[in-house]
């Protein structure tokens, strides 16, 4: 009876003047999820791209060479572009400065013209009026017709009308703001790194544009190289900056990307054609395994792929077999030829630019256009053709690559079929050493892959058995960076791992797309759990790597995680605090101690099996207490060519990696 009466009171209370009518951006600032992804990280440096996709805008169409980016001491960012600057006249049909309208009307702006932008990037079109929505304070200053015009607003609204406050001797626009604490209330602090690997894309993808990043928050050590190219120290602090440009594009793309990579031909095959789409392509063989291909549309990255990637796929395979058929370099192979075949060891980047891109899937990602297909299809081939003709010695060690390929992979195609069989569905039962949950539910399972069989043992002593799933690696696992398909498969660490989760191994779908079936998938949480010393560092960077390249949907959908045990336990009498940083540590001795370390004693755990079970528990499985760190893959281009930098043969841009970041390293005594 009361059940009715509530729905009777909703339905009554349900009129015209429920209907809520959000004006200008209030429905930015009501939901920026939908606008921007998340209110996190992710969405606070998602701002800067929005701003600089403006600047690389125009510098597709002809009028921008420069952009310069600033990160300044308060976290506010101030991007400046030497192109046209934004229109500042009335605009004919609102009344009020174009520049208003394109910082305060969602999709507003000149890339909705084809006559003032003939491609652009973004997604939606919502660019900087959303990032003003978004923003407690954001001034906008232009460089245009011989005048400096400025404007101020505050949370989407103008707080000053556009005012001319000087002359000007360029042209250009200026954006700076200050992202909004109410609306990004988990952290409003950039990160260098992360807008860095993007403009590096950007300048890149976009040969000839100079793109600055300074970070004015704080000063580092400025180092110079020498005649020798020995980096030297000297002795001044200047704020961090670098300058991304690129005047090959693609070509020093596919050189950064694969630069931990032995190369099996010298020099990167390009293809550029502009009769259908403007197409922009870079491949590279190398002596590895993995295939890593990249693909973006009006600079967005494709991460699932779309018509243009099919059709790259197609004309690359169509190309190689002919050319191995009519120069008879099968002869002695009696196997079938894979598509994957063509593309073992294969890193390349596709570049499209579309007036009118379709896009589709989850994501908004995937390219949906199809007349892509056949005209990314054909460049390929054609360029293809052309480079195996003119290059007959490097043509035969490519096919010589393909053949061993596909050797392996029916060696790896027997390797597999043994984990199919041996997952849970299979029938063959669980691996002996997991210790398994008793809740069936995926969505509160956790699994802890923890290193070592002693480790493992605390760990199943201080869980939670309803919920949570020990299994113990013995040692450290293949690094499948350098191992091909049929090792990876018949290493048992590796088959423990599918067997647990219960999925299978990815297969390719028709556009050659590979992904794993994780409808089977026993745990929503898999925590990667090791020492917090070197060797454990290392166990948990060979698991990633296999993660990476064998499991990537786990990472995709935010599956993976790390564990954070603590480093020191500080104790005095009978009070203790754990303690994960050496600042942390030192807070906790000064607090125990009163001032002094006077009768206070320090733990360093250099491994789980130090710990109680209880002590295990209570610092890194409790739910309610512990740290995860979640997996997530930004940059999908910068985080391969870092595993394959780390994890791969090449040791010259390894041991420059360890140099230039060796002062960010905790060193075990």
């Amino acid at each position: 009876m009361i059940e009715n009466e509530e729905i009777k009171l909703a339905e009554e209370q349900y009129s015209a003047n429920s209907i809520q009518v959000l004006e200008g951006l209030e429905a930015v600032r009501k939901r920026p999820s939908m606008y921007i992804g998340d209110v996190g990280e992710r969405g606070l440096h998602h701002l800067v791209y929005e701003v600089v996709d403006n600047c690389i805008d125009e510098a597709m169409a002809g009028f921008c060479t420069d952009v310069d980016v600033k990160i300044l001491e308060d976290n506010s960012i101030c991007v400046r572009d030497n192109g046209r600057g934004i229109p500042t006249g009335m605009h004919e049909k609102e009344h009020r400065s174009a520049l208003e309208v394109v910082l305060t009307v969602l999709h507003a702006g000149g890339k909705f013209d084809k006559n003032s932008y003939k491609v652009s990037g973004g997604l939606h079109g919502v660019g900087v009026s959303c990032v003003n929505a978004l923003s407690d304070l954001l001034v906008a200053e232009v460089h245009r017709e011989g005048k400096i015009f400025v404007q101020k607003y505050s949370k989407g609204k103008p707080i000053t009308p556009v005012q001319v406050v000087g002359e000007a001797q360029d042209t250009g626009t200026t954006i700076t703001f200050h992202p909004d604490a109410t609306i990004f209330t988990q952290t409003i602090v950039y990160k260098y790194d992360t807008l860095a690997n993007r403009l590096r894309e950007l300048a890149y993808l976009n040969k000839g544009i100079r793109i600055t990043l300074t970070d004015l928050r704080e000063k580092v050590d400025e180092f110079i190289t020498a005649e020798d190219g020995e980096r030297k120290a000297t002795g001044r602090q200047v704020f961090r900056s670098e300058t991304f440009y690129s005047e090959l594009g693609l070509r020093e793309f596919i050189d950064y990307l694969d630069g931990g990579a032995a190369k099996l031909i010298p020099e990167p095959v390009t293809v550029n054609s502009d009769k259908v789409i403007p197409i922009d392509i870079a491949l590279q063989y190398n002596t590895g395994f993995s295939e890593r291909i990249y693909s973006y549309v009006n600079n967005i990255h494709t991460i699932e792929g779309g018509t243009h990637l099919q059709g790259f796929k197609m004309g690359l395979s169509r190309s190689l077999k002919n050319y191995a058929e009519k120069n008879n370099l099968l002869a002695k192979f009696k196997g079938d030829l894979s598509p994957e075949d063509f593309r073992e060891g294969l890193t390349a980047i596709i570049s499209v630019k579309i007036a009118e891109p379709q896009f589709e899937g989850q994501t908004k990602t995937k390219l949906g256009n199809p007349e892509a297909t056949s005209a990314v299809s054909q460049a390929t081939a054609a360029a293809m053709d052309q480079y195996l003709e003119e290059h007959p010695k490097e043509a035969k060690t490519i096919v010589e690559k393909i053949v061993l390929a596909a050797t392996a992979r029916a060696a790896a195609r027997k390797a597999r079929e043994m984990v199919q069989r041996k997952t849970p569905m299979g029938g063959a039962g669980m691996p002996g050493k997991l210790a398994d949950c008793s809740d069936h539910d995926p969505e509160k399972c956790e699994l802890f892959l923890v290193e070592g069989d002693s480790a493992g043992g605390t760990a199943k002593q201080g869980r939670d058995r309803r919920i949570q799933a020990i299994l113990p690696l013995r040692g450290k696992i293949l690094n499948v960076e350098k191992a091909a398909q049929d090792r990876a498969f018949e290493s048992q660490e590796v088959r423990n791992i599918y067997t647990a989760l219960g999925v299978t191994v990815a297969q390719e779908d028709e556009t050659g797309e590979k992904h794993m079936d994780l409808s089977k998938l026993r745990y929503h949480k898999v925590i990667i759990m090791t020492d917090a010393d070197v060797d454990g560092s290392h166990i948990a960077c060979l698991i990633l790597t296999f993660f990476f390249r064998y499991m990537f949907d786990l990472i995709k959908n935010g599956y993976v995680y790390l564990a954070t045990p603590p480093l020191y336990l500080v104790k005095k009498g009978k009070e203790e605090r754990y303690c994960w940083t050496d600042a942390q540590r030192d807070a906790a001795t000064q607090e125990l101690g009163r001032g002094t370390d006077k009768g206070v004693t320090v733990q360093r755990y250099k491994g789980l099996g130090e710990m109680s079970d209880e002590q295990l528990w209570e610092t890194t499985m409790d739910p309610a207490r512990r740290v995860l760190r979640q997996i997530t893959i930004e940059n999908a281009a910068d985080a391969e060519r870092t595993f394959s930098m780390l994890m791969g043969d090449d040791v010259p841009p390894r041991r420059a990696f360890i140099e230039e970041n060796a002062h960010y390293a905790n060193i075990d005594a």
